[in-house]
């Protein structure tokens, strides 16, 4: 197996730059490192396409594995023929590999197991061959014993055809035409299990056919199948099959033949049909759980990589019923400047309300709040209406916005919590991080355990192992794309950095507290922070106050020579680029030539390409490219939508049959997939990405349901 060259032609790349990238992982190379600092050897392949490479990587060698398994256990036999070396060798999947090993892998006790054991394998051959129909009553009566059970020519047959079926349910080529067939024709009836209703009643007399059975909806069965609401099978032409079995082995239509069609049916019905039924039943499952990662780790980077709202002092409101509400205000920074309690939700005393608005009031003019982020609780309603009705008596310009905050009291106790803020309590700790969550979300966010943020289908159903390697590297891939403050970051955000591990982490911040950080380069001082670790992160980190300037920049410590060489050529100092690069300085890049520039520093076009661009905005931000953050000054209910209003929401989740949009009445909408343009698309993503600003149209609102149908189609 050639697996760069099935890399190349599956991904539809380079062959050689194929060969360049998996030497770089083997190596220990990190995706983003790769991503960002090996464009010459890659050919400028993102880091999306690297991640899939890696991964169908891991998958061939592991298939490429088991068939060296399968080949050693076929030499400890002595069965391992030219003939079945070469299927080894062109097996592209599992099932065909383990359809070559089938027939010599060691079997549980069988009839056919039973039937050889009374010596009727030479009678089943003699069927096989079908080369004398009117000596096999003759043949079967050798093998008529009462001491074996085999009273007569019956029993004798009998057993003969229970080794001729599970002959045929163990043939590899059959398998293969079978499973083609079952592609092609095989539907999934599910029905219910049960009487009671349940959210699975769509299901409960469904069926469709398995090549158009979209991902959600194969998970939606198997949890109702799991919670027993639904029963499934897989139904096929089983017509069709045996007489496919059949007229694989049948040779002629005498006595032989006869027993082969037998042999055929029972074959299918009792050997092939059910394990075909579980393969297909284990693909489904295999194939909707990879379109639920890739659907979440899609998710995940857009609501990672939202825009942060920056230069704004922010209230953090954590609403509260029984406690009260918790709030914190940040500045800019994320520095904590007051913290406090308000009862202004349901069922407060009027006393307490009046006290709630001077306490909230005092905080956002004493310092200057110009955000506030309400968590998404449930007082998260009544908290947005408070807050709503008190911005009408305080300056313009204030504004909220609802933070989807799943998890939030969970991760603030256990990361927030007692080591940055000792003297708080869980919520009040919430509240903070709901504050800094607006400004910053991927600092935020990292914090919580990925497969606890709402924005997938069906997660808790996926393979844990699978989701939790996709999500890593989702938020490896973010937390590199967008940068680190060295002098300001947290472990929890550090260990995410490509290089860096919870215990590397640890050690940075340790170390950084006993002696700060004057320059990249005392990142080597660092204990178990080896020369690998710092190629694989030190780019990636930034340190704004360094001596040296490009420290403040995403250029590699690797290529500062380069960087100091082009910058001279262009008659400037290094210490002129400190903040940015000065005016002119795009114009005698121009004038000079990049290439010319890269040829002279010693460095390929793309890393050139790569060191000017940070030159001129050192430490970009590539989130500030984005759409900007939502933020309301006005609150509505879902009694105040009308079919046709138009409004402007937030695109919170995108899944395989539309997109959930918040428009601001703490009931998210749903537009179908059908309703978000008038051209055929298929999948959501195509049109939406979490994060986004859309203008939508409500077509139907069912209160008591609290469901609401939304249009990205403006109603004719």
């Amino acid at each position: 197996m050639n697996i760069e060259s099935i890399l190349a032609s599956e991904l539809k790349l380079n062959e050689e730059k194929v060969k360049s990238v998996v030497a770089l992982l083997d190596e220990g190379k990190t995706v983003p490192f790769i991503a960002r600092y090996r464009k010459e050897l890659t050919g400028g392949m993102d880091d999306q396409t690297l991640r899939s490479l890696s991964e169908r990587l891991n998958a061939l060698r592991s298939l490429e594995k088991r068939a060296g398994e399968i080949r050693t256990a076929l030499e400890n036999l002595g069965v391992l023929t030219p003939e079945i070396e070469g299927k080894l060798n062109e097996a592209a999947t599992l099932a065909e590999l383990e359809d070559i090993y089938r027939p010599y892998r060691p079997k549980r006790r069988t009839r056919a197991t039973i039937a050889r054991e009374k010596g009727l394998e030479p009678l089943a051959n003699f069927i096989l061959l079908q080369k004398n129909d009117t000596r096999l009553m003759e043949e079967a009566a050798k093998h008529i014993d009462p001491e074996k059970e085999l009273p007569d020519a019956e029993a004798v047959l009998a057993g003969a055809r229970d080794i001729l079926a599970e002959h045929f349910a163990n043939d590899a080529q059959l398998r293969k035409s079978l499973r083609a067939l079952q592609e092609k024709s095989g539907v999934v009836e599910v029905s219910a299990a049960k009487e009671e209703d349940s959210v699975y009643r769509a299901y409960y007399e469904f069926s469709e056919n398995v090549h158009t059975l979209p991902d959600h909806r194969v998970l939606a069965i198997n949890r109702g199948e799991k919670e027993e609401f639904l029963k499934v099978h897989l139904r096929m032409d089983d017509e069709a099959a045996q007489r496919a079995v059949c007229a694989h082995f049948t040779r002629s239509r005498g006595a032989c033949a006869r027993q082969i069609e037998l042999a055929a049916q029972d074959s299918w019905q009792r050997l092939i049909a059910p394990s075909l039924e579980r393969e297909k039943r284990t693909e489904l499952t295999d194939r909707a759980g990879e379109g639920g990662v890739r659907e979440f780790s899609r998710n995940l980077r857009q609501l990672l990589m939202q825009p942060p709202v920056k230069g704004r002092v922010t209230l953090g409101v954590d609403p509260g019923y029984r406690t009260g509400c918790k709030l914190a205000v940040v500045d800019e920074t994320g520095k904590v400047l007051d913290t406090g309690v308000g009862y202004f939700t349901l069922a407060v005393h009027e006393k307490q309300r009046a006290a709630a608005e001077k306490l909230v009031k005092g905080m956002i003019l004493r310092h200057g709040v110009t955000a506030i982020a309400i968590g998404n609780g449930t007082a998260s309603r009544e908290s947005e209406a408070f807050i709503a009705n008190l911005l009408k008596d305080l300056p313009a310009g204030i504004q909220y916005a609802i933070v989807n905050e799943a998890g939030a009291s969970v991760y603030s106790a256990s990361k927030l919590g007692a080591q940055e803020f000792p003297d708080f309590d869980v919520t009040l700790r919430s509240a903070v991080a709901i504050a800094r969550r607006l400004q910053d979300p991927l600092a935020e966010l990292v914090k919580i355990d990925p497969k606890s943020i709402g924005v997938g289908q069906y997660q808790h159903d996926l393979k844990e192992s699978r989701l939790t390697e996709a999500l890593d590297g989702v938020v490896e891939s973010c937390v590199s794309a967008v940068g680190v403050e060295l002098s300001t970051a947290s472990a929890v955000l550090l260990e995410h950095v490509a290089g860096i591990g919870p215990q590397l982490a640890k050690n940075i911040v340790a170390y950084r507290d006993e002696n700060g950080f004057k320059s990249r380069a005392e990142l080597k001082k660092v204990p178990k922070l080896g020369p690998k670790a710092f190629e694989q992160c030190a780019g990636f980190l930034r340190l704004r106050d360094s001596r040296e300037v490009l420290d403040a920049t995403g250029v590699h410590p690797e290529s500062y020579a380069a960087a100091k060489t082009a910058i001279r050529l262009l008659g400037y100092d290094p210490k002129d680029m400190r903040g940015g690069a000065p005016e002119g300085f795009h114009e005698k890049t121009e004038a000079y030539g990049v290439a010319r520039l890269a040829e002279e520093a010693g460095v390929g076009l793309p890393t050139m390409q790569d060191i000017l661009k940070e030159l001129q905005q050192p430490g970009r931000d590539p989130r500030e490219d984005l759409p900007p953050v939502l933020l309301r000054s006005d609150v509505l209910s879902m009694e105040d939508l009308k079919p046709g209003m138009e409004l402007t929401g937030t695109v919170r989740n995108v899944i395989d049959f539309g997109a959930f949009v918040d428009i601001g009445v703490h009931q998210d909408g749903l537009v179908h997939i059908s309703r978000m343009v008038s051209r055929f698309i298929r999948h959501p993503s195509e049109v939406v990405k979490i994060g986004d600003v859309v203008k939508v149209w409500v077509l139907d609102v069912d209160v008591k349901k609290k469901r609401i149908s939304l249009s990205m189609i403006q109603p004719k």
